[in-house]
Parts: structure tokens; sequence; C-alpha cells
């Protein structure tokens, strides 16, 4: 099967990186597809950047090659919904692939990410995916996201320490990694605190795996349904639904759904 991960931010050596967590654990046969965003911010940190790094994935999942199942490397599962809409193949989220990864494993967890700025989005995905009674506590250790490819960064220490905090303070029995950035650090992390560490770009492929393997798509009826077809106008005219999804494509989609009802 082929998996596409794709990075929502420009920075290409971020998406090597999770490319390597990726294939690290992808089963044999799997091909782990990279793609970095021609589109948007150097680093997602804050709801703007987020706003406009939507795009990106979009034009990835509508004009790159196509792929049996989509992860999104960012934890704050930026478009999800969006990108669930214009694909019948699964498309996943790090943040609630590491979330309910996490529950598999112990009964509470903290998020351990980067800037303050970005703690309230990470709590916005904890009470949107339903996981307050497993989420002690989301921790910011304020280090930039691009810091922690820097060489010589103080980034790995504080965040160990940030995750030493989380289990004494929060009693929490696993951690969650709130970055894709961090996702060459679970390893390093769980032999110094003999916790489960969920990196989410990891968790995202398996459970990827799982759902293709399954022959699960994604339900084309309700509100993960093709968008409806209207003009777009000005900048964004070129994703006007009517021209990306034709009808004939919608309807197809919803004859086969009611036959299988």
């Amino acid at each position: 099967m082929r998996i596409k991960l794709i990075n929502p931010n420009t920075t290409a050596s971020m998406t090597e990186l999770m490319g390597e967590a990726a294939r690290a654990v992808a089963a044999p046969g799997t091909e782990v597809v990279l793609a970095t965003s021609r589109s948007g911010a150097a680093s997602i940190e804050g709801h703007y950047d987020e706003a406009l790094s939507v795009l990106g994935t979009i034009d990835e999942i509508l004009e790159g090659s196509v792929a049996d199942a989509y992860v999104i490397g960012c934890f704050g599962d930026p478009g999800l919904l969006a990108a669930r809409e214009i694909t019948g193949a699964p498309v996943l989220g790090i943040a609630e692939a590491a979330m309910h990864a996490a529950t598999f494993v112990a009964t509470s967890f903290s998020i351990v990410t980067t800037l303050e700025r970005t703690r309230v989005i990470s709590e916005q995905l904890v009470n949107n995916y339903g996981m307050q009674n497993h989420c002690r506590r989301v921790r910011a250790t304020n280090v930039p996201v691009l810091e922690l490819e820097k060489p010589g960064s103080s980034a790995r220490a504080i965040i160990l320490d940030e995750c030493e905090e989380a289990l004494r303070d929060d009693r929490a029995e696993a951690i969650v990694l709130g970055c894709a950035g961090m996702a060459d650090l679970a390893k390093y992390l769980e032999e110094r605190l003999h916790v489960p560490v969920i990196d989410g770009v990891a968790a995202a492929i398996k459970f990827a795996e799982a759902i293709v393997g399954m022959r699960l798509r994604t339900s084309k009826v309700g509100d993960l349904a093709y968008p409806l077809p209207k003009p777009y106008l000005g900048k964004l005219s070129g994703y006007a639904p009517a021209k990306l999804f034709p009808a004939s494509e919608r309807e197809r989609t919803a004859c086969m759904a009611i036959r299988r009802s």
C-alpha cells in the first residue's frame, strides 16, 4: 500500500525527519511517500499559520500522487476534516492518532508541545476528540518548532525536563509528543522516562495501515461528502468544488452508498 505523509509546513528537512520515523515503523510492502507543502509557513505555530497551511495540504491530496491513505504531519491536525471531504481514502491527523494510541497503553497521558501559544490548540483537540478523561494536561516548553532541528540546541533537554514534570506532577502514565518535529525523540525519551512515549507520526502510519487493510473508506454520506458545487471567487476560484469534483463522481459515490445501505 502507499501512504502519503504530508508536511503542512514548507520546511523540507522536517519532512525528512518525519519520513524516517514513519518508515521505521511501516510494514514491509508499505510505501511511505513524503510531501512538503509548496505554500504556507516554515513552521506552524498559531491559528494564522494553521489556517493558511490548509491549502497546501489540499493541493498535495488533489494534485500529487494518489495514495491509499494520507497522514497530515502537524500536531494541530490542520484541515483534517476538509481533507476527508475531498477524498475517499482515509486521512489521519497525527494528534488524533497519538491520543488514541496513548489510551491503548495507559489510562492517562500528558501532551508535551512547543510554544505556549499553541497549547490552546492542543487543548481544543483534546476536547474535540473526547479525550478529556485521559489527558491530564497539555504542557508547553516554549521551544520554537524550528529550534528542534538546530545542532547544539537545548530543546531535547528542555523537553525531557518537561516530560519528567508531567510524570511527577500530573501523574501521567504516558507522554504524547505534541509536535511532528519531535518524531525523532520518542525512543530517546522512552529510554529515560520508562513510560510509553507516543509519536503521532508513527501512530498515524500504523493506524493508516490497519484502516486500509480493513478496506475502509471515508464515508461520503453526511458532512464528509464531497464539497457542494458552487462558485469560488478571487484567489480561490481554482478550488471551486464544481471544477474539482464533477457531479458524476458525487453521484457515483452517493449511489454506491445507497446500494450498500
